[in-house]
């Protein structure tokens, strides 16, 4: 039995090594349970070994096992609530990793059927399918825009993604063609300098967030750059068990980014790589480090920062040498009252809520809401796990609707999409709602 969450140890892709560490963890977890609301897979894990007479996990056949592996989305929840995670106990258990590794090394080993790897490819290929949805945008979102149609019955029976799902629609004109074509240098007096990581997200379908987060970063005079040959962070595919995908998406970033940072450094700014996306922005901070290392990644994963992270950062670092910290001049419209859904990828982080802090500088009354949307990446959008989904996203479903407040906004966009599935609610990025609010119109 090997204990690592190291890729790069000689038995991490050692099936007979990974089943035996799978029992151990599964028998701490049995035995502790404190994880049992945030997902399916704990209570399934309990099921399993609670139904054997002896209580033993190591009585769980590998499917047993796999089951529960299939049914984490890797929110990340456990691992922040878990009492022997490494560093803190001698049993150095981290969940998510072990699941993480267990996905990898069945992605070498387990036959995969036609439609499982056409899913794969969907959901994975993220660049590939972005470009080819912007580029037929029209025609593309009449085929997607309905959930329950035709057109998605036959999405979900050919390429496995649930007919039922809100899916972001993709935008004419992609967020890098938006950025170049305003053709603006920095200002003169910037007073700091930051790359945007758009994610494929903002890339190619959310595109509001990126305009919205230039705009409001240039407002509290932050310039922004874009540096080219960034790709999907590859989180899609990490999470489908494909690592030497991941690592191949990672390389590129890491070089454009640490690039950057180091041209930065040598203009005499602070460099910082701004995330709007929770998910990507944990992949820069964490796995980066953990499945290329290297001075380079470390480089990126230390001057990565979620985009409302930062702001907030800077309203710190202004208001202590004695200014006034971000504009909080709102002469446009705010809500009276905002739910704000924090997303697991962003509490994983643990860097605090400062997207709810942003808002409260508007002027709105704030209710958090903090339940999972068992989205997480690209696992909700499946099809054989959307009734998994929804029953983990009933909480959340019906914290919004109790708070009824005026507004909802979200960090994610795919969580975002899951609320619209939930409630019927259309929930905004933070830093949409900040535009709003300086008054900045929608473009």
């Amino acid at each position: 039995m090997t204990t690592t969450y190291d890729p790069f140890h000689p038995k991490y892709f050692d099936e007979s090594d990974l089943r035996v560490e799978l029992d151990r963890v599964y028998d701490l977890c049995h035995g502790c349970r404190l994880c049992f609301k945030f997902c399916t897979a704990f209570p399934t894990l309990f099921e399993y070994i609670d139904a054997d007479p002896a209580q033993d996990s190591a009585n769980m056949t590998p499917a047993q096992q796999d089951q529960v592996v299939d049914e984490c989305f890797q929110c990340k929840l456990c691992y922040i609530n878990c009492p022997y995670i490494p560093g803190q106990s001698e049993w150095e258990l981290d969940f998510p990793r072990l699941m993480m590794r267990a996905e990898q090394v069945l992605h070498k080993t387990r036959s995969r059927g036609l439609k499982e790897r056409l899913t794969d490819a969907a959901l994975g290929r993220t660049d590939l399918s972005g470009r080819l949805g912007s580029a037929v945008a029209p025609v593309a979102n009449k085929l997607i825009g309905t959930p329950g149609s035709g057109p998605r019955e036959l999405m979900q029976r050919t390429v496995g993604i649930a007919a039922e799902r809100v899916l972001p629609p993709f935008a004419r004109t992609r967020f890098s063609t938006w950025f170049r074509r305003r053709g603006r240098s920095a200002p003169a007096d910037a007073q700091g300098r930051v790359a945007v990581f758009p994610t494929c997200l903002v890339e190619y379908q959310d595109t509001r967030v990126g305009k919205d987060l230039v705009q409001v970063y240039e407002r509290n005079g932050i310039a922004c750059e874009l540096p080219e040959g960034q790709v999907c962070c590859g989180a899609p595919v990490l999470h489908q068990g494909d690592v030497e995908g991941f690592v191949a998406a990672a390389r590129k970033n890491i070089a454009v980014l640490a690039s950057w940072i180091r041209t930065e450094r040598g203009r005499g700014g602070e460099p910082a790589v701004v995330v709007p996306q929770p998910t990507c922005g944990y992949v820069l901070k964490n796995d980066y480090r953990d499945y290329v290392g290297g001075p380079d990644a470390e480089l990126v994963a230390e001057h990565t920062f979620d985009a409302c992270e930062y702001l907030m950062k800077v309203h710190k670092d202004r208001k202590d040498a004695g200014g006034e910290g971000l504009d909080r001049d709102f002469t446009g419209p705010v809500p009276e009252t905002t739910t704000y859904h924090a997303p697991c990828h962003l509490r994983a982080q643990n860097v605090g809520l400062k997207s709810r802090d942003l808002l409260k500088l508007t002027g709105t009354k704030i209710t958090l809401v903090a339940e999972c949307s068992a989205i997480d990446g690209t696992w909700g959008l499946r099809e054989e796990n959307l009734d998994m989904s929804r029953k983990v996203a009933r909480k959340m479903a019906a914290a919004i609707e109790s708070a009824d407040s005026e507004a909802v906004a979200g960090d994610c966009s795919l969580a975002n999409g899951g609320i619209v599935l939930e409630t019927g609610r259309l929930p905004v990025h933070p830093l949409s709602l900040v535009a709003r609010a300086y008054d900045i119109p929608e473009d």
